[in-house]
This record gives C-alpha cells, structure tokens and sequence, in this order.
C-alpha cells in the first residue's frame, strides 16, 4: 500500500522561483543508497610456479595463428567460428547488454509523449457541427533521488564491454578446440602409417617363422606368439583408423566443411614438429587481464553492487514530476476558438508503507546473487591460474623429454641401419631387421605423441591466457 501526496501548492512558488526545483531536486539526488564494493580482489600468486617456456616469442598473441604460417588451419578455424552457436550466442548478449545499458540511460532523462487528434460532432440536437483539433505534448520524469540509477547505468555499461569480452571468449574457445582437433588429425594420420607398418613388418616376420616351423627350427608354440603379435598389430591399426574418422568428424562437425575434402586434405598436411611460441607475463595477475572471461566476471559484480542500490532505493520515497502541453482548436458556425491548456507538475512523492516484507526480501536476493558474483570472479581468476600453470607445466615436461625422446629415435635408427648392415654380411637374419624396424617405428610413434602433446600445450596456453583479448582503455569499474 502506498500513499502519493500531491504537492499542488507548490506550483506557485516555482513560477515564482524558478529555481527553487533545480536545487531542491540536487538536494535530493545528493543522497545516496549503500552498496557493497563494485571492484573485489582476487588473490593470485605474485609470479608462476611453473617454468616459463623458452620457445618462440611473439609480440602480438593476437596474431599467433597467422605466425603458424598455415592458411589452411586459419581457413577452419573462421569456418568454426562463423557456424558456432556459442559465438552467435554470445553475439546476442551483447545486443541484449546494449539494449539494457540504452533502457538504464533513458530512465534518468524525461519521457515525452506526443498525441494528435481530430473530430467533428453534435453536441446537442438542433446545434450546428462543430470541428476540434487537437494536438498534445505530455512529459513525465521520475527524478533519481538516491543515484541508484546512475550506478545501475554505469554497471550496464560494463556488462556490454563483458559481454563483448564473452563473445571474444567464445571465439578463442572454438579456435582453440578447431586447432585441438586439427593438430589431432594430422598425427593420427601419421601415426596410422607407423601402424600400418608395423603390421607389415609383423606380416614378413609370421612369413619368415612359418618357414622356420615348416624347417623344423621353430616351436609352434613359439609361431602361434607370432601370429598373436601380428593379430594385436592389425587391432591397433583398425583403432587408429577409428581414432582418425572420429577426429575427421569433429573437425567437420566444427567447421561445417565437406568430409570428403577433409580427409583428403588433412592425409596430405605436412605440419611443422613445433608451434611457434610466445611469451607469458611473468606477474600472474598482469596475465589475468588477458582473460575475457575474467573481464566479464570482475564486471558482473560490479552489476550486482548496483542491483543491491536499486533494490534498497525502493525502499526509500520516489519522486516524480510530470507536465503537459495541449493546443485545442474548437470551430463552429465559422468561428474559431483556441483552447490551449498547459500543466506543470503534478510533482508526486511517493512513500512504500507496507508491503509484507517484499522489498526486504528484493534487497536479501540482490546481496545473495552479489555474494554469488564475488565468489563467481575469484573462481575464474583461480581456474585462470591454474589453466596456465597446467599448460606451463606440459610444456615444460615436453621440452625436457624431448632430448631423451630424440636420443632414443636416433639410437633407434642406428641400430636398424646396423641390422640391415650385418644381415647383408650374413650375420644378422632377416627377423633381427624386423625387430629393429618395429624398435624405430615404436620410437618414432613416440616423437609424434610429444608433439602431438606439445602443441597442445601451446594451444591450452594460448587459450589460458585469453587468446590475445585485449581490455578496453575505456572499461572502468563503476564507482559506488
């Protein structure tokens, strides 16, 4: 229940003193509501605990894809982006954000109305038809005493630039999975000819043992091994062939492009053994500025600050000032008659009395879901670290097996060159060339599996610190 107390006396003494409203109105607008922080801290360490790589520097994370120098795998990742729904999505929260921030800033300006109409009619019987036109302005302000809304204002402007730094969000998200799945199918291939030969080589070793069973110089015991190896090797192969459909297929799902053309284009990619890098801040939280997800959380409880001002500020009387202007032309019998009217105010105050607890129990909802804000935004500046120490640390785990990984191919190449070497003098056999062979295809498969987790790594990183998202210069945190 509410009581509106019509101020009409006062008209007089604004007519009077004209500026006796602007003042008192600034009076009034110099209260405010209570609000809790609209900028929280977010506790982060003060340096990595995870060793910086030491690849490739880049200046612009940005442009990091074009530094990849593979046009093919920039063409799929703006397909991706074109058909994701996460990206359209995120496209209209920002429309949604633009329209709320509009409606937020035309609710401290007057509304005006404008009205047109015309007639014509008998009043009464045995009277000449009479012709009005009339035209009508008509205004109403609802003055914000307590600045609520100008925070809310202010709030609504910040979750338009969050909203646009979840849209770019998105995109880094669906470039990051499109280059996952990318970087996945073109090793899969390679690894599936390491397979394949390796099923060769088990094939030619059954075939040499056969004639050793049928010579009498081999167990059958020990050929059924055989055949049980060869078995295994074909499993294997059938798996990554499976393996390599799948990630076809999530690329294809991704991009929108013909399987077809895919498959034949991805079997023939001869990608480099390394992602060009680039460089990490060394201070955490100058790196968390990069995350557009962070962005949008650390303004989401400034957004929340604001609800509670406006939730307490219904609590407190509202003041509103309305007017009107109206131009009436009257004719009859020839003659014309000009009835204009204006109207300034009523300047109504209204007072909430009782309302069983319902604006209470707004302003309990908003401290909740500003609680909920606060603790959303440390979460992500804590996931935020933990993903980039998580990509640091694969990073840095690759690089130092790679040595050891490369020793071992190389070992691995000699000692099959050797084999071949001493089957030509007749002191090796064509079974020891095979067990060389498959030693040096089991450790090139291994050089393809690290880098294969290596640029992945990269991309996780790339995607850790924010794909290259720059803050807006002009994004401020709304002030209380």
């Amino acid at each position: 229940m509410t009581h509106r107390v019509w101020v009409t006396d006062l008209f007089v003494v604004f007519f009077k003193k004209r500026y006796a409203l602007p003042v008192w109105a600034a009076a009034l607008s110099a209260c405010s509501v209570s609000m809790p922080p609209a900028s929280v801290s977010a506790p982060a360490p003060v340096q990595w605990n995870a060793p910086l790589p030491h690849g490739g520097k880049l200046s612009d994370l940005r442009e990091w894809w074009k530094a990849q120098n593979d046009p093919v795998l920039l063409a799929l990742i703006e397909d991706a982006q074109a058909l994701s729904p996460t990206v359209a999505a995120a496209l209209g929260r920002i429309e949604t954000a633009r329209s709320n921030e509009a409606t937020a800033q035309a609710a401290l300006l007057p509304g005006v109305t404008a009205g047109l109409s015309s007639g014509r009619s008998v009043s009464l019987p045995s009277t000449p038809a009479a012709t009005s036109t009339a035209a009508t302005l008509q205004s109403s302000w609802e003055i914000d005493v307590f600045g609520a809304a100008r925070v809310a204002r202010k709030a609504l402007a910040g979750q338009t630039q969050g909203s646009q730094a979840q849209w770019h969000d998105a995109r880094v998200s669906v470039a990051a999975e499109v280059a996952g799945s990318y970087f996945a199918l073109a090793h899969c291939w390679k690894a599936r000819d390491l397979a394949a030969q390796d099923v060769l080589s088990r094939q030619r070793s059954r075939d040499i043992s056969a004639r050793s069973l049928q010579a009498g110089m081999l167990a059958p015991a020990a050929y059924v091994q055989v055949q049980a190896e060869v078995a295994q090797s074909q499993l294997r192969l059938i798996q990554h062939n499976s393996q390599c459909a799948l990630h076809t297929k999530a690329l294809v799902a991704l991009t929108g492009e013909d399987e077809s053309l895919v498959r034949s284009v991805m079997q023939e990619r001869q990608l480099p053994d390394d992602l060009t890098g680039f460089t990490v801040l060394e201070v955490p939280a100058q790196a968390l500025v990069q995350r557009p997800d962070v962005f949008a959380a650390e303004h989401d409880v400034a957004l929340a600050s604001a609800q509670i001002g406006r939730a307490k500020a219904r609590r407190w009387p509202g003041l509103t000032l309305g007017g009107s202007i109206g131009a009436l032309r009257y004719s009859t019998m020839g003659v014309e008659s000009d009835l204009t009217t204006w109207s300034f105010g009523p300047l109504a105050l209204t007072l909430p009395v009782f309302d069983a607890g319902q604006r209470a129990a707004l302003v309990d909802a908003a401290d909740a879901d500003y609680v909920l804000a606060v603790a959303t935004y440390r979460a992500k500046v804590r996931q935020a670290v933990r993903e980039v120490e998580e990509a640091l640390v694969t990073l840095q785990a690759s690089q130092e097996r790679e040595a050891d990984t490369r020793a071992v191919l190389d070992a691995r190449a000699q000692n099959h060159a050797a084999a071949q070497n001493r089957e030509r003098g007749g002191m090796a056999s064509a079974l020891d060339v095979e067990d060389a062979r498959r030693m040096l295809l089991a450790a090139q498969a291994d050089v393809l599996a690290l880098q294969l987790e290596r640029k992945r790594a990269w991309v996780a990183l790339y995607r850790a610190v924010g794909g290259g998202w720059q803050r807006p210069a002009t994004a401020q945190t709304p002030a209380n």
